[in-house]
């Protein structure tokens, strides 16, 4: 149950902060215009707080916080005083109306470029992408990388640490043609170049794992078979295993390393093993009965530990310090870069290039959001700025009832010198609304399904 409220007050407060700098954008250069803002509404529904501001805007956060709006004075409304008709939005020239239509967005792009410059001013740490497997006849193979590479760019652009290696895999979902590794062997820095070619890589595909799809393990430091943890309710805290046991052998076979231990456990489930163990250095031996776990629809053995932490080298560790300048230009970047993959997304799902079933509404938002909130501040704040540029785009569209369908309208007034017929304006926005809640279905389906 605690669960279940934590994800829905994080869903809150994440859609909170970015619906409200949508809204704000709206709300401020709407003042700016010098509009008449009756209200800003925070959530949709019955109002769980109201307040009647001395600018005589009344401020509302709603009970259902999947959105917000901004009301407006408008003579299509409800009549208007005489003295009040300038503040109307109606009678605002095509110019004014098309920048506080576009001001939402364009606040969630700023949002965006806010909290990279913050997290690139802080400093970006990630590891080095250094290649620790190869697949017998992946792409990567065919495209000649090697164990203990480092990959430094894909077609032509830098990447400095595995998650700039995952992005630039991921803008390739569904390509065909050339992709390009460029690569060296740390700590020589000469630079070489490989290619492979792509055929509508991973096209239609959904959950994938990218690195393991282009056949790419990455570098990990080898684990020994130390204990740094034991559950207390699992077969090894029955037996009597102690943090700081060094594992060494099963049934007399030795053991290589941790990945060796779980390899062994994995395939005994509800046998009996006797473990040869390492105490303060005195060999011993314990008889373990394995617990059997359900596991993705079949069985599979449980010890119940867990290994004792180990480092990555110091040089793996990727510190990108920026100072202020070069934060903001970052900053632009990375907030540019996720506009272009957005839209290049969405083109590719029309085609058929991206499974729709990628797709995701409020149940995967909230628990991505908690996931990332869980994994440290910066984790969550990343998360908030991609779901900003997500928003931005979507509201952008050219689809009325959107932010970029009432664009189109005023643009089309602006060149023709009067108003789209109103009866056409009523059918676009039928329509639009219908397109509109048809993807809100649709994405909600597609949570549902994950969860089952």
């Amino acid at each position: 149950m605690f669960d279940v409220i934590q994800t829905v007050f994080m869903l809150a407060v994440t859609l909170g902060i970015v619906v409200t700098v949508h809204e704000f954008g709206h709300f401020w250069v709407a003042r700016r215009c010098g509009v008449k803002v009756l209200k800003f509404s925070v959530g949709f529904g019955r109002a769980v707080w109201s307040r009647q501001g001395n600018d005589g805007v009344e401020y509302v956060i709603g009970a259902l916080p999947l959105g917000g709006y901004v009301k407006m004075l408008d003579e299509r409304e409800a009549p208007v005083n005489a003295d009040l008709k300038a503040q109307a939005f109606n009678n605002q020239p095509p110019g004014q109306r098309i920048a506080i239509a576009a001001a939402g967005p364009l606040f969630n792009f700023i949002l965006a470029v806010a909290v990279y410059f913050v997290l690139f001013l802080v400093g970006e740490r990630g590891l080095a992408p250094v290649v620790g497997k190869v697949a017998p006849g992946s792409i990567a193979e065919v495209a000649g990388l090697e164990v203990g590479q480092e990959i430094v760019a894909i077609d032509g652009r830098n990447t400095p640490t595995w998650q700039a290696v995952n992005f630039r895999l991921l803008e390739r979902l569904g390509d065909s043609g050339r992709i390009e590794f460029s690569v060296m062997y740390p700590p020589a820095e000469q630079v070489y170049t490989s290619n492979a070619i792509l055929d509508r890589w991973l096209a239609g595909a959904e959950d994938v794992d990218l690195l393991g799809e282009i056949g790419i393990e990455p570098f990990r430091p080898e684990i020994p078979a130390v204990i740094g943890g034991v559950a207390d309710d699992g077969a090894a805290a029955t037996a009597g295993l102690q943090v700081g046991d060094e594992l060494v052998a099963i049934d007399g076979l030795p053991i290589a390393d941790w990945m060796g231990l779980v390899s062994e456990v994995k395939r005994s489930p509800g046998q009996e093993r006797v473990l040869g163990v390492l105490r303060d250095g005195l060999p011993m031996s314990f008889s373990v009965q394995i617990d059997a776990v359900e596991v993705d629809g079949g069985t599979s053995g449980r010890l119940g530990v867990y290994p004792a932490p180990v480092e990555f080298p110091p040089d793996m560790i990727r510190t990108l310090d920026r100072g202020p300048l070069e934060a903001l230009q970052a900053a632009l970047g990375r907030t540019g870069s996720l506009v272009v993959f957005t839209l290049d997304s969405m083109k590719k799902m029309i085609e058929g290039l991206i499974s729709p079933k990628n797709l995701s509404g409020p149940i995967t938002i909230a628990k991505v959001a908690t996931a990332t909130a869980e994994n440290g501040l910066a984790s969550y704040l990343e998360f908030i700025a991609l779901l900003s540029v997500s928003l931005g785009v979507l509201n952008l569209l050219p689809i009325p009832v959107l932010d970029g369908g009432h664009i189109l309208y005023y643009t089309i007034e602006s060149i023709a010198g009067r108003p789209v017929p109103e009866r056409v304006q009523i059918m676009g926005y039928q329509i639009g609304l219908f397109l509109v809640t048809c993807l809100m279905v649709f994405a909600l389906y597609n949570d549902v399904a994950r969860l089952g």
